[in-house]
């Protein structure tokens, strides 16, 4: 039988020792033999996997096997996503319809008495305002579970930025004719009581949503300033404006050096806020000569890594020099004009954003040049406070069917870079119904702390006619955009709509839309997300790339149907480790929106077990062996924390979930209506066979080195003998991937979803998984975990049904270390080194996984850091196992990770950026064998056959001998990545054009 991979190190602490001290390879070799055989022995004695496959097999009348038509379950799945997003958008029609009729119905009314207006604003709860008190309301709030906090369906509420003024005729008009959305927010809701928030932005800035809620938390978030604008938030520039191509050409000359210069990097900061990810920018400076800012040679999408890396550069534009404004506009048009089939734009509007203090020319030869059809809209931005022509740049704006701003202070700045989506909005009114067309977001995280969602977005027209010329009784069509209504969907919602039961641990779906980001998959982990910042996680960041991904990722943009089974690599969920498996991607398009939906299957998920217990006493047989007063029995039982049926909820404390599922079961039994009997009956089948392998367990007296067994089944059962060690029975995990912040320990009631579980599926070996090292927590280490699947054959139908295991007593195998080490020295010279002693002055050994976390070592300050990657203990002799191709280090980025500034330590051993496993260091291991030492790739297998080895001398390796062994198998192999912000020409992408 295979054990996992484990790297044996014996190191010398002295590069004074002889090679005549230090073992030799045969001995070493023995060591290995040894430890492998006491432990193959000792788990598979212990953890009865055999036992269990019998045992299945006596159950056989119990369940059937199905198969898992991967291709109905997308088409099902995405069939029920479009049914939920198209009821969403029957909801917005009505609201944009009544907007826009309210609007045209409004009469325009320069002062409001005290009863005319009432409304309730947002910002109440937290601000304290008297002046417009007698417009206010105060509705009665009550905690709802749907919106995780206080609302009322009685009322709306309202959000005006802090930097407008709620007192303003405009502002008070709008708030008069947007009261009557009331009436339509609630019907909505009466018609689909699942509707979240629904909101409309207004252009103004002003914001009323439904239901009404207090703007933020006082319990959970700090009072600060509001900075919230409704006209920044990624639905809003979304649905109020077209795709675009912009270029941002930024005057740095000697003339806006100081102040000047201080407020064209804000500006350009602030209007590249005001660009989505279906947008393309760059940026240009000029001065005598035109250059780039940033590293890009064209166009880059407008996506939150691009936009970081262009901010950044704006930071480092210096002014000097003279004003060449032929030169910039030359190769600002050529930015935008230049055709190229394997750069990517949106192909819509075409704009450049100058940013100057003035000019002396108009550059009108340019212009004829290059533009003379005005395809390209200039927007030009007279920045700060001086005495130069504005003429010229005036003109630039109004011949070629742009507008001209003035940001005379930092005041105007957020207003003055947001109002060109206006006049880009014109196009929009003007085209009416066309334009007309539900757009559906990228994820984003709520502001209203709904978590990440995603957002219908409509356009809302001013249909009102307005009279330009009095001798004329026709009227003009108003060619103003009034806002976007908006309605958000929970991907808590969407995922509800792809079941994974049946899928087994690592089996997933995932969604896309048009720029290959993802709307779900297990990867996307925003827990810890402010809303201000983007959710944007591309699926070939989401997963670890290869060429057929690309060609998947393509494919699914593109809206089309397929299927591919390929050998591929696997991150583990808390990313420490990387498996090769084979998986089985299938994906389709969902209709009526932009996203596609993909299906992954392992091979042994191709089928799964159903349950057919469907008679009472068999039900009742199995129930009862979860009892709680039954622990001793049948061991210490968890149940996965999952929604069996509507009205029994999951609580996180699983003594009391599980009482409450046993009487809920008692009283209603499996078939209830409001259960789901497949998932409650599977559990049932799930108990009843795993109580029969305990039983077993109780009849063997455990081994010395063993503290606990386990056994953990997809279906949700859990147990662990004896008794007495469920209490402790849980898996330390990451908050966060910083493995600097803050640790939690959860207990393991979802067994099937730790990272062992998942990793014993894809392994045929035995999984040690040492627990996550804690760098708050000195804490000694007492056991290690050791897992492996059980496979299981039916009718020649592979699966793997279940997890079994054990946990090793440290202390106990630490002793075993060391006395299968210990050699009799014939000469009885006490200068040879032989073994391996506890805190031995000579000698460390040290046993490493397959990630290169510590299990095993004979010092104690070693022991008391199990679980912690090896390069943070000793990063030379890491670097040495690197440079040696035993392993390889591969570099992966959490683009969603929230990073905090932490105090270097001026005693740490190595570079910090160097040695951290959760986004960098993924290891694999390898052959070697060298002049410098020798090794035996030896991961503890039974039946590998050891190949010959030639000794060969030993040297000084970073001051210290080495000898080790581990095995030929490729594993945590991780993808390279390129430049963040570099775009990819194999990366295809669709942009929405209207």
């Amino acid at each position: 039988m295979d054990v996992d991979k484990i790297l044996f190190l014996l190191l010398s602490l002295f590069t004074s020792v002889s090679t005549s001290q230090f073992p030799s390879s045969i001995t070493v070799q023995e060591w290995v033999q040894q430890m492998q055989t006491d432990l193959v022995s000792l788990i598979e004695a212990e953890s009865g996997a055999q036992d269990l496959i019998k045992i299945f097999h006596y159950y056989r009348k119990h369940f059937t096997v199905e198969h898992n038509n991967a291709q109905e379950l997308v088409k099902s799945a995405a069939s029920n996503i479009q049914k939920l997003l198209l009821s969403r958008s029957r909801a917005l029609k009505n609201l944009a319809t009544a907007a826009e009729e309210l609007q045209m119905k409004h009469q325009w009314q320069d002062e409001f008495e005290e009863g005319d207006m009432l409304y309730y604003n947002a910002k109440d709860d937290n601000e304290s305002d008297t002046v417009f008190s007698k417009h206010r309301l105060k509705p009665d709030f009550k905690e709802d579970s749907a919106f995780k906090r206080m609302v009322s369906f009685n009322h709306t509420a309202v959000h005006i930025p802090t930097d407008i003024y709620e007192g303003s005729s405009l502002i008070l008009n709008e708030l008069n004719w947007t009261e009557a959305l009331m009436d339509v927010f609630k019907k909505n809701r009466e018609e689909d009581p699942s509707l979240l928030w629904q909101a409309f932005g207004s252009t103004t800035g002003l914001a009323r949503y439904y239901p009404a809620s207090p703007w933020r938390d006082k319990e959970k978030v700090p009072n600060k300033i509001d900075l919230y604008d409704v006209r920044r938030r990624p639905w809003y520039i979304q649905g109020a404006s077209s795709p675009k191509d912009m270029l941002i050409l930024v005057d740095a000359s000697g003339s806006v050096s100081g102040m000047t210069m201080r407020l064209i990097r804000t500006s350009v900061t602030e209007m590249l806020e005001t660009l989505s990810d279906d947008d393309y920018v760059n940026i240009v400076t000029f001065n005598e000569d035109a250059k780039k800012a940033a590293c890009f040679d064209h166009l880059v999408q407008a996506n939150a890594r691009n936009k970081k890396i262009l901010k950044d550069a704006v930071q480092n534009i210096n002014a000097k020099g003279i004003t060449n404004f032929k030169d910039g506009f030359d190769m600002a048009f050529q930015q935008l004009l230049f055709v190229n089939i394997n750069v990517s734009r949106a192909n819509c509007n075409k704009i450049i954003m100058l940013f100057t203090d003035g000019a002396e020319e108009r550059a009108s030869e340019i212009f004829e040049k290059y533009n003379p059809d005005k395809r390209v809209r200039i927007f030009t931005f007279s920045v700060g406070q001086h005495n130069y022509d504005k003429a010229p740049i005036q003109w630039m704006a109004c011949t070629n069917k742009g507008y001209y701003y003035e940001i005379p202070s930092i005041g105007a700045i957020r207003i003055n870079t947001q109002e060109y989506l206006d006049v880009l909005g014109r196009p929009m009114v003007k085209a009416n119904e066309k334009a007309k067309q539900v757009q559906w977001t990228n994820v984003y995280m709520d502001a209203l702390e709904l978590g990440p969602v995603i957002t219908g977005t409509l356009p809302v027209f001013n249909t009102t006619k307005t009279k330009v010329d009095k001798s004329k009784a026709k009227n003009q069509q108003n060619q103003a955009i009034l806002g976007v209504m908006a309605i958000d969907v929970s991907l808590d919602d969407i995922k509800k709509l792809t079941p994974h039961f049946s899928l087994g641990p690592n089996g997933y779906y995932f969604a896309i839309d048009p720029n290959g980001y993802v709307l779900l998959h297990p990867n996307l982990k925003p827990e810890k997300k402010s809303f201000q910042e983007p959710l944007t996680l591309d699926f070939l960041d989401a997963e670890i790339e290869d060429e057929i991904k690309v060609d998947i990722r393509r494919n699914m943009i593109d809206g089309e149907t397929g299927n591919h089974t390929f050998t591929t690599f696997v991150k583990s969920h808390n990313e420490r480790y990387i498996d090769r498996a084979v998986r089985t991607y299938t994906w389709g398009h969902i209709r009526g929106t932009n996203y596609s939906l993909a299906l992954v299957l392992p091979k042994y998920s191709l089928h799964y077990l159903h349950a057919a217990i469907g008679d009472t006493i068999t039900q009742a047989k199995f129930s009862e062996t979860l009892q709680v007063e039954k622990f001793d029995e049948y061991g210490f039982t968890f149940i996965a924390k999952r929604e069996y049926c509507t009205d029994l909820k999951p609580s996180d404390n699983n003594t009391d979930f599980l009482i409450n599922f046993n009487k809920y079961i008692d009283r209603n039994t499996p078939n209830h209506p409001l259960c789901n009997s497949a998932l409650v009956n599977k559990l049932l089948l799930d108990a009843g066979i795993t109580s029969e392998l305990v039983k077993k367990w109780s009849k063997q007296i455990m081994n010395n080195g063993v503290s606990a067994r386990f056994v953990a089944t997809d279906g949700g059962i859990t147990r662990v003998y004896p008794s007495s060690a469920g209490p402790d029975w849980s898996e330390s995990i990451y908050n966060t991937n910083d493995i600097y912040d803050v640790y939690e320990v959860r207990k393991s009631y979802n067994t099937h979803e730790s990272n062992f579980y998942q990793r014993s599926l894809d392994n045929e070996l035995y999984i040690f998984t040492p627990p996550v090292y804690n760098f708050n927590y000195n804490a000694t280490v007492d056991s290690i975990l050791v897992s492996k699947a059980v496979d299981l054959d039916i009718d020649g139908v592979k699966l793997k049904p279940a997890v079994v295991g054990v946990t090793l007593d440290v202390e106990f195998w630490l002793e075993r270390l060391m006395n299968t080490t210990v050699k009799i020295n014939p000469s009885g010279s006490k200068d040879d080194i032989c073994s391996c002693q506890r805190n031995d002055e000579f000698v460390d050994c040290v046993l490493l996984d397959d990630g290169g976390f510590l299990i095993m070592a004979n010092r104690d300050d070693y022991v008391r850091q199990i679980g912690q990657f090896f390069g943070m203990i000793d990063p030379s002799m890491m670097m040495s196992l690197i440079n040696s191709s035993l392993f390889s280090v591969r570099k992966t980025y959490d683009y969603l990770s929230m990073c905090e500034v932490h105090k270097e330590s001026k005693s740490a051993a190595g570079l910090r950026s160097v040695y951290v496993p959760t986004i960098a260091d993924i290891l694999q291991l390898g052959w070697w064998t060298s002049s410098a030492a020798w090794s035996i790739m030896q991961q503890l297998l039974v039946t590998v056959t050891f190949p010959s080895f030639s000794e060969a001398d030993f040297t000084c390796n970073f001051g210290r001998m080495v000898v080790f062994g581990c095995v030929n198998k490729l594993k945590n192999m991780s993808k390279g990545v390129w430049c963040p912000g570099e775009e990819k020409k194999r990366r295809g992408r669709k942009t929405q054009q209207r």
